[in-house]
């Protein structure tokens, strides 16, 4: 089994529907064993600026992470067919078992 964890702002939007929501749809459809997004309460990316949405008066993006797990093979697969449609966000996988 893979994991895949696709790191976004919470407030992306992807047309009119959140990203968060356009992604775990589109891992619906590709029939993905297991997803789910994950608020963050704080967090940084590659241009080193930190957020912190839940301080008083911030205008920060909320960090989300959606995780998802497979076979190796649907996650690659998935993974290359979402990035058919959206390049941003950091993906990242690694193995894992099941227990």
């Amino acid at each position: 089994m893979v994991q895949a964890q696709i790191f976004i702002d919470k407030d992306e939007l992807r047309g009119t529907r959140p990203l968060y929501e356009f992604i775990l749809l589109f891992l619906l459809e590709k029939n993905i064993a297991g997803a789910t997004a994950f608020n963050g309460f704080m967090g940084f990316g590659k241009h080193q600026k930190l957020k912190r949405p839940n301080r008083e008066f911030s205008f920060d993006e909320t960090p989300l992470v959606i995780s998802f797990v497979d076979t190796k093979e649907n996650v690659e697969e998935a993974i290359k067919e979402l990035r058919n449609v959206y390049s941003g966000g950091l993906i990242i996988t690694h193995a894992v078992e099941q227990w």
